[in-house]
């Protein structure tokens, strides 16, 4: 185990973040001029992903690198400011230190303030092992292998004679209508339609199914009846078949069961899924309703108060997807200022003097929502000021307002004009520069996890070798546990 570096931890003011997200980064960025502070970002992953953008990685239109850009470089200037790779699992708010590992190391680091902000995974709603037919949308793995899979199902069709199997292939299915799955929804139909159109000389592309499915009763419910029977007009047109009242209680490598409203159950036979119907905050939460007593909603957010720390530890603040405030959805600006807002209170005690007691309320201030839906139309949704109002509007000009306001929170000059020169390109010719795939962005899961199974069977084995019947009988079990092939047949 090894101890983070400080400057000078008797001098200098600790302040730990978790997470590279909005809501850590924009933590991090407003401490930057801190005098006598040291800032440390801890992070699983070495990039701060833009994640509203997920979808058009995905599909082609953009690089990894043009919406992931390194938190390190990110940063790089901001002299008070440290990023360690690692994955933070566990808190002891007596001694106050964060621990966090990297492979087989890990690493203590104190802290005088914390502020986490874990985010949120993928939610199965208690079906985890959905994930390995349908994967989610929350990272840049999940965004690559949902390409590798839907490209690769056209390629897989292009081999086949039979066309019961072509027709299963092009059968793409999106689970959850929200912004993600529109916006999913949509770019699938559009790229089978439009780029791929005479790529393959077997099959036709634009004969693909997309599906649309979610257990609620509309299409985009946060924004309300008007938005979402436009975006629900503007996909079926593209050829989406919508969905609704249709809950999803199976799934498997070639199809899903669905149960509609009136309890009926039928199956879609679909290669190809994509999961995008809910979220569970990071499992930090657990850790600290462990060790605080702090309550939970059932996505597992912290209940936060009125200046988003955990009660009886006012030096730790929870923000972004993490926190369970009223009022706040889960979406990027809620990320950005809870995270501007733990920061400043952080160096208003150091400048002024201030109480955690002297704190204002955190207030959230709605910009607005909205969702694409396809080249050349969106919808938003902005709250008028002074009024309980919202303007709305949907079509060219709410497309064009989606990508301005993406464009500016966008890290980096040259992403920000790589990512332009791309939208160009995609959507005024309907190419994509995107297309490549690889075999390992669409098997790695599946191959983690035969590896995991092969290191429990020798775990399994050692132990037999030491002659310890119990410790063989668990290390059995939870072999058997695992989704894999393998282990199933153990």
């Amino acid at each position: 185990m090894t101890t983070a570096p400080t400057s000078d931890s008797t001098r200098r003011r600790q302040v730990v973040i978790v997470g590279s997200g909005f809501g850590g980064l924009f933590a991090a960025q407003r401490l930057r001029k801190a005098k006598n502070v040291d800032v440390t970002l801890i992070a699983k992953s070495t990039t701060h992903l833009f994640q509203p953008m997920l979808y058009q990685l995905a599909t082609g239109i953009v690089a990894e690198g043009e919406i992931a850009p390194a938190t390190r470089v990110v940063l790089e200037k901001q002299k008070n400011t440290r990023t360690l790779l690692g994955e933070v699992y566990d808190v002891d708010v007596e001694k106050q230190v964060v621990y966090s590992q990297l492979l087989e190391r890990v690493t203590e680091t104190p802290y005088d303030d914390l502020i986490i902000a874990a985010g949120a995974d993928q939610s199965y709603f208690g079906n985890d092992h959905f994930a390995e037919y349908a994967p989610g949308m929350k990272t840049i793995d999940h965004a690559l292998e949902l390409r590798g899979r839907i490209l690769g199902a056209f390629e897989q069709a292009e081999l086949s004679d039979d066309p019961a199997e072509q027709e299963k292939l092009m059968t793409f299915v999106v689970v959850g209508a929200g912004p993600t799955g529109v916006e999913m929804a949509g770019q699938i139909a559009e790229m089978s339609d439009k780029t791929l159109k005479n790529a393959f000389r077997n099959i036709d592309p634009t004969k693909a199914r997309v599906i649309l499915l979610d257990a609620a009763p509309a299409v985009l419910a946060p924004f309300g009846p008007k938005l979402g029977t436009k975006a629900a007009k503007r996909l079926e047109k593209l050829g989406v078949e919508i969905q609704l009242d249709a809950m999803v209680v199976d799934l498997d490598y070639d199809g899903l069961v669905v149960r509609d409203k009136d309890g009926t159950e039928r199956r879609i036979e679909s290669q190809c899924k994509v999961w995008s119907a809910g979220v569970q905050a990071s499992g930090l939460g657990e850790v600290l309703r462990d060790k605080t007593g702090v309550e939970l909603d059932r996505a597992g957010r912290v209940k936060v108060g009125p200046d988003l720390t955990v009660a009886g530890h006012r030096n730790i603040f929870v923000v972004g997807d993490m926190m369970a405030v009223d009022g706040v959805p889960g979406v990027a600006q809620g990320a950005i200022q809870g995270g501007r807002y733990a920061a400043d209170a952080i160096l208003a005690e150091i400048k002024r003097g201030q109480t955690p007691d002297e704190r204002k309320p955190f207030k959230y201030f709605d910009k607005g929502s909205m969702a694409t839906v396809s080249r050349f139309s969106a919808v938003m949704q902005v709250p008028i000021p002074g009024t309980k109002k919202k303007f709305e509007t949907e079509g060219y000009f709410a497309w064009l307002g989606w990508l301005a306001l993406h464009l500016v929170y966008l890290v980096g000059y040259r992403n920000r004009l790589n990512t332009l020169v791309n939208w160009f390109f995609s959507f005024t010719t309907r190419g994509r520069t995107q297309l490549a795939i690889t075999e390992q962005q669409v098997y790695a899961r599946s191959a983690l996890q035969e590896l995991s199974y092969l290191e429990r069977l020798r775990l399994s084995a050692a132990e037999r070798d030491r002659e310890d019947p119990v410790a063989v009988a668990k290390a059995l079990e939870k072999s058997v546990e695992d989704d894999t092939p393998e282990a199933k047949q153990a």
